[in-house]
């Protein structure tokens, strides 16, 4: 059984999927069990994942990484997310992209923030 805002992925093709609609069945895709994601709290290497959150003017920005992650084609951040109790607000990155965003959402509204990091994952503060 699925849970709304879980997120899973397929190790055939890649894709990526969010559960908006709770206790669906198994999640296919490529003929496969999709794999459900648990996001990374805590960097050990090089690169930086953990989002960072501020606080500017009654909305918050949110930098992927303490150090700016790269924004390269092969090695980028996909999207930002930041939840609420019933709101999803989802930025969409492209390589070339500063990896950060801004919402209008305040720093007290928020149950969690994440992102997606297309090599290394789901990450979430």
């Amino acid at each position: 059984m699925t849970l709304l805002r879980e997120i899973y992925h397929c190790s055939v093709c890649g894709n990526v999927v969010e559960v908006v609609n709770e206790q669906a069945g198994e999640l296919k895709c490529c003929e496969k069990p999709m794999n459900k994601l648990s996001a990374k709290k805590e960097d050990a290497g090089q690169e930086k994942h953990v989002p960072v959150v501020e606080e500017t003017n009654g909305c918050i920005k949110v930098k992927v990484g303490s150090l700016e992650h790269p924004m390269l084609k092969e090695h980028h951040i996909k999207f930002i997310e930041v939840l609420t109790a019933d709101q999803v607000h989802r930025a969409e990155l492209k390589p070339g992209q500063k990896p950060e965003a801004k919402f209008c959402v305040k720093k007290s509204d928020v149950v969690e923030v994440r992102e997606w990091c297309n090599v290394h994952g789901l990450w979430k503060v």
